[in-house]
Formats: C-alpha cells, structure tokens, sequence
C-alpha cells in the first residue's frame, strides 16, 4: 500500500462502522440564520471590487472598455472610436466586455471515506456547501451542485435566487457515502456534462489512491476555476488502535494485518502530515486556492476565513 492506502486503511478495524446518524437537524433554524449573517459579511468584504471580478472576458455591449478592433462594413457607427480617427487616421471600433452572472459549481465528494467515523467529514461538507451555495446565490450567481466518487452520483442543475437555498438544502440531506474515490474520472464527467466554465468548488477530503492531482488538473486543462475546499478530521491522524489489529480500507475493502505500536501511530502521524503538506504545495506551484477544512472549527468560522483570504466570491 501506498501512503494513501495507509492514511486511509488505518482508520479503522474490521467491524461494523457506525452508521451516520440522519442530517435531520444538520440545516436547523439556527444554521439558517447564520446563513443570512455570512451572506451580508460577504457583501462587506467584497463590496467595491466585486463587479470588476465578476466581469467575463467576452466582447459585446456592456459599459467597460476592453479593446478595439478595425472597423469592418455594417458596424455600427456609434462605436468608432473618432478621437483614434482624429489622431491616427484609423477607423477602430470600440469593444466593450459584457456581463454575466458567475457560473459556480460545487462539487461535493460522497465517497466512502467521507463517510467514515459516523459520517463527520460529509456532514461538514454538506454546511460548507451549504453555506457557500446560499452566498452566491445572495449575490444571484447560478449555483449547481454535483455529488461523486468514482464517478458523477448525483447533480443538481443550475439555480439562483435566495429563496433557491431550500433547493439545496433538500439535494444536500440525500447525500450519502457510497464508491470508491476517483477524481479524474468524475471531473472528466463533469466537464463533458457542463459547457459553461465559472468557479468550481472542490469540497473533499482528497483521498483519492489514484492521485488528488489529476482530478484538479482536469478542471484546469478545461479552463475551469478550482477552488478546493480540503476537509480533514484530525482524528484521521491518530487512529486508536493498539496490539494487533486488521486494518482495511474503507473504500476497497482491502484488509492488511498490523501489530500497531506507538512508534508505528506516530510514523503514520508524520505520513498524514506529509500528505497534507504536499496538497499544499501542489495547489500553490498551480495557483489554485485551497483552504484546509477541519470538521473541529465551526463552519460559520471557516467561511469568515475564507471571506478573509479571498478567492471564493469573483
């Protein structure tokens, strides 16, 4: 087994995991008002700057200088630039850039080892999505949203609108842990499903035996914006085993026999540590925004954090 064979095989023994207990109360009142408090910071932290980077790169009739081109029979002569005439002699239409609302799309990993220890990590991602879905939709963006593992396990399309986030919350409930992790082959299934590039936001705990780079990399060769949202459980680093044990994957099933020691827990403590260091360093040399999740700060505390750093909001 690899590193990630291990960071996922010794989480556990060979019995039975406990069931995730129902998401029933994971949106209750109180997480909706604080809904609502997290969607007026976001206007706060962006306000003045938020048109200009919410802007496409596409020509057409806004009010924002882009560029210009050579005048060509049937343009409008509205748009020749007569000052440039005046001085250069040319005739050169102005280009504008056009507006449109943000395409975001949030991906949320439901693979089996989101769901292990009582489902901590999924449930986490269902706020965070959940959160992070409601501020784009406060600022009339189109948000969808995508479940995974191996492949595309569930999608909702494209909405927008405050009231939408009921939409949401009902799509999020449904989720469950079910497959095998393959990033690469579920956002290849992804970019041939969605035309329209805008921000995708990554929500996972990357533990992906084929590699978590390859699945970023496939939104960006297609001119997708990733942002990755890495959720992580500490306890993931400090199983409590002890003696001999069978460990086993959560995702494949394979089991591996192991007399498990305090120098072999902290080997493994150090191999997790790598492992997060190395997404790190992977999304900066590629300039994708990535904020490290930990299920033990309150969701309503990362996403000021992520407001703070900036990256998300466009």
């Amino acid at each position: 087994m690899g590193l990630l064979d291990t960071v996922l095989g010794a989480l556990g023994t060979r019995r039975a995991a406990p069931k995730a207990a129902p998401d029933d109360d994971l949106f209750d009142d109180d997480f909706q008002r604080k809904l609502e408090t997290l969607a007026l910071l976001s206007k706060r932290v962006f306000a003045g700057r938020m048109r200009a980077e919410r802007r496409t790169k596409k020509s057409g009739s806004g009010i924002e200088f882009a560029d210009h081109r050579d005048y060509q029979a049937g343009d409008d002569f509205r748009y020749l630039d007569w000052n440039v005439y005046q001085r250069f002699d040319r005739l050169l239409v102005r280009l504008y850039e056009e507006e449109e609302d943000l395409a975001i799309y949030f991906i949320v990993d439901a693979s089996r080892s989101m769901g292990f220890g009582n489902g901590k990590k999924l449930k986490y991602a269902k706020r965070v999505c959940a959160a992070l879905s409601y501020v784009g939709l406060a600022n009339l963006d189109r948000v969808s949203i995508t479940s995974t593992a191996d492949k595309i396990t569930d999608r909702m399309p494209a909405t927008r609108g405050k009231a939408r986030i009921f939409k949401v919350l009902r799509f999020l409930r449904e989720l469950e842990a079910a497959g095998q992790t393959n990033l690469e082959d579920a956002m290849k299934a992804f970019v041939a499903q969605n035309k329209r590039r805008g921000l995708v936001v990554l929500v996972s705990d990357l533990y992906d035996p084929h590699g978590f780079e390859r699945g970023i990399n496939v939104l960006r060769y297609n001119k997708f914006d990733p942002f990755v949202v890495h959720v992580t459980d500490e306890g993931d680093a400090k199983p409590k085993l002890a003696g001999d044990v069978l460990l086993y994957d959560c995702e494949t099933g394979d089991e591996r026999e192991v007399t498990v020691t305090a120098k072999v827990l902290d080997r493994f403590a150090h191999a997790y540590r790598d492992y997060l260091a190395e997404i790190e360093r992977f999304c900066a040399s590629k300039q994708v925004p990535c904020i490290r999740a930990d299920v033990s700060v309150p969701f309503d505390e990362l996403i000021l954090r992520l407001f703070r750093r900036g990256g998300f909001l466009r």
